[in-house]
């Protein structure tokens, strides 16, 4: 409507983003008028402050702002999960340096021949005894592995959205979602950002490796969904989930649910329950929060007997 003209009662809608008229912002102050303003406008536009705070990582990744990130860390993953109406797990931890034991026994092969040409070399001697050790439990590869198909199974029978959950790592997390993955399920890896480069392994199904800063958000997404725990030989970082985990049924801060030790020769030199009862640290009743198994047909039948005692649905 031009100038002067007479005004519309009802006039049309205006357009969400054009206008006729450009705004006074819409340019830069014009060189012409000042010779020094295109250049101050682009130092303003380029500088941090000017920066949305959304596209600002050396702000995002402040001490101030930590609260965000752990709302980030978790949402991201929570509403990726949501979206695809996966509401069960079976969470898997194990050892990253348990591999197949192919791998294992070439490692073991390589480090005699190495051995034999420097018989002396202490170091070598030492290595090769780690490696023995290693190759011992890597049987453990195939155990995780065929859990990871039964798992797999059960969610494509059920399609109940039951995943099978590691940290995403190698060795037996990989074993167990390579499991899952051989017969066409979902399973999950759930990887932590560390100052060392790291991979996932390629056994995750695509667009369910979720990363995260935090170790917490990391363990909090672990348990959220888990309706089983199940431990294979491990070392720090295993220890960690299982005692966690153990803590947390113990108080009953989450809900009791089965959690399977796999290689009781192995977990009864990690620890001693029976010396914790003895000592008086822990009660009797804590020590039936956990027990052993030794073959993946063995660890489903104690998770489908664990919920048929408890008297609750599996896995819903």
């Amino acid at each position: 409507m031009s100038v002067g003209s007479k005004i519309c009662d009802k006039p049309e809608p205006a357009h969400p983003v054009r206008r006729k008229a450009r705004l006074p912002w819409c340019a830069p102050k014009a060189h012409d008028e000042d010779p020094d303003a295109p250049a101050l406008v682009e130092a303003i536009i380029k500088s941090d402050a000017y920066r949305l705070a959304d596209e600002d990582i050396d702000f995002l990744r402040s001490d101030d702002t930590r609260g965000i990130r752990l709302q980030l860390d978790y949402l991201k993953a929570e509403k990726l999960l949501e979206k695809h109406r996966i509401k069960h797990s079976i969470v898997v931890f194990g050892s990253t340096r348990i591999p197949e034991p192919r791998a294992a026994a070439r490692n073991v092969a390589s480090l005699e021949a190495c051995l034999a040409r420097d018989p002396e070399n202490e170091d070598l001697a030492f290595a090769l005894r780690i490696a023995k050790r290693i190759r011992a439990k890597s049987g453990l590869y195939e155990v995780a592995r065929e859990f990871g198909r039964l798992v797999g199974k059960w969610e494509v029978a059920n399609g109940d959205k039951l995943v099978l959950v590691t940290g995403g790592g190698p060795g037996l997390m990989e074993a167990a979602n390579r499991g899952a993955h051989d017969v066409a399920a979902t399973t999950v890896g759930l990887n932590i950002t560390l100052p060392q480069e790291q991979f996932p392994n390629p056994y995750v199904t695509l667009g369910f490796c979720f990363r995260f800063h935090y170790f917490a958000i990391r363990k909090l997404h672990f348990l959220l969904r888990a309706r089983a725990l199940v431990v294979f030989p491990g070392g720090f970082g295993t220890l960690d989930e299982l005692f966690e985990t153990l803590t947390l049924i113990q108080t009953r801060k989450i809900a009791p649910l089965p959690v399977i030790l796999v290689g009781q020769d192995y977990w009864r030199r990690v620890f001693d329950p029976e010396f914790l009862v003895e000592e008086g640290v822990i009660d009797p009743e804590d020590r039936n929060l956990f027990w052993f198994a030794e073959t993946a047909e063995e660890i489903r039948d104690d998770i489908q007997r664990w919920y048929q005692r408890a008297g609750k649905a599996f896995p819903a």
